[in-house]
């Protein structure tokens, strides 16, 4: 298997808990574009989030990743395949696919070798989605706090492939037809502790805490509890999606 950026598996439990899920409208939209609804290919499918929800609206789904810790956390219906294996190298068949998804993690890969591999596997007719979000927003107290992890404190210890993310993967090359895509956003309901378990799983928070030996944080703790209330209360999240969606 071909060496690949693993920024998640040290996190992959907390990962599967924390990580928010994408609208269902969402699924339903990519399934009435395609061509025909046998099999979608979820790569770096993470714990199996988008392929569970892709799940009622294919016959079979593909879930795969390079981290084969994620794997083992991954769970979903009994119509999807998890397997470990690289963006840019399956063993699907050529011109098998009628939909291939990636969430938040094309600004990892390489792109022309998954590109080629993309072009392989789609029939004709076939999708390729991909999709991406940067911070939450919650409110005006709080998204300074945000800001404040995101860019004063751990901001450093982002990979370089997070400017992607920044540019909403409109910088990004993308060699299809495209599509203009309507607008979906996430949204959660969660305490100030799921939010915390959220941040938790920023790759630039993991890396910060092994390099540094504490945790980023409790930096934040002291404002976030302020500005939040009582920790048990619950707030609405969102994640607003930004997309590039195309065909062959």
């Amino acid at each position: 298997m071909p060496d690949f950026k693993d920024h998640f598996s040290r996190q992959s439990v907390d990962y599967k808990r924390f990580r928010p899920s994408y609208p269902p409208e969402l699924y339903s939209y990519l399934s009435d574009i395609c061509g025909g609804r046998v099999l979608a290919w979820d790569c770096a499918t993470g714990t199996g989030q988008a392929a569970q929800g892709l799940s009622p609206f294919f016959d079979h789904i593909v879930a795969t990743d390079a981290s084969e810790k994620q794997i083992s956390q991954a769970q979903g219906a009994d119509n999807i395949s998890f397997r470990i294996a690289t963006a840019e190298k399956t063993e699907l068949e050529t011109s098998s696919v009628d939909l291939i998804v990636v969430a938040q993690a094309l600004h990892w890969f390489d792109h022309d070798a998954f590109y080629q591999e993309v072009k392989r596997v789609l029939k004709p007719g076939g999708i390729l989605a991909v999709w991406t979000y940067d911070l939450l927003e919650i409110n005006e107290k709080i998204d300074p706090i945000i800001h404040k992890l995101n860019d004063d404190i751990v901001g450093e210890y982002w990979p370089s492939e997070r400017q992607l993310v920044r540019d909403k993967y409109q910088t990004i090359d993308f060699p299809f037809q495209e599509k203009a895509a309507p607008s979906f956003s996430m949204a959660s309901s969660w305490t100030r502790d799921d939010l915390i378990g959220y941040l938790g799983t920023w790759s630039s928070v993991v890396r910060y805490r092994a390099d540094k030996g504490r945790d980023p944080l409790q930096e934040i703790m002291p404002a976030l509890s302020a500005a939040w209330g009582q920790h048990s209360d619950k707030k609405t999240i969102q994640w607003p999606l930004s997309f590039r969606i195309g065909c062959c």
